[in-house]
């Protein structure tokens, strides 16, 4: 018996399709945000985790975690993230579309 290999694309396709699928991969993403942020911030600057932990004077391990998108670090170790892999922080907020917006 030949299984049939389903293309990744369709799988997503057709799991977008349900709105518990949609609210929790979207969850997922925000969480990850900054994870995805971090890592590419350091990637683009050349710099290995150690690279990074030494120019904060800190630990890879302190890094990995920062990377790992388990932890909620502080503006100011993300001031000394940037620092080291020599990029600016910037905090943004951006209207939730999912809400509507208060009416005065």
């Amino acid at each position: 018996m030949t299984q049939r290999t389903v293309p990744a694309a369709e799988t997503f396709a057709k799991w977008r399709k349900d709105p518990e699928y949609v609210a929790a991969y979207d969850a997922l993403k925000q969480e990850t945000a900054l994870a995805d942020a971090l890592i590419k911030a350091r990637i683009h600057a050349g710099m290995t985790q150690e690279d990074v932990a030494q120019a904060m004077g800190t630990t890879q391990a302190v890094v990995v975690r920062l990377e790992s998108g388990r932890s909620k670090p502080s503006t100011r170790t993300l001031e000394r993230f940037a620092k080291a892999t020599h990029t600016r922080l910037r905090i943004i907020f951006e209207p939730d579309a999912t809400v509507q917006p208060a009416t005065r």
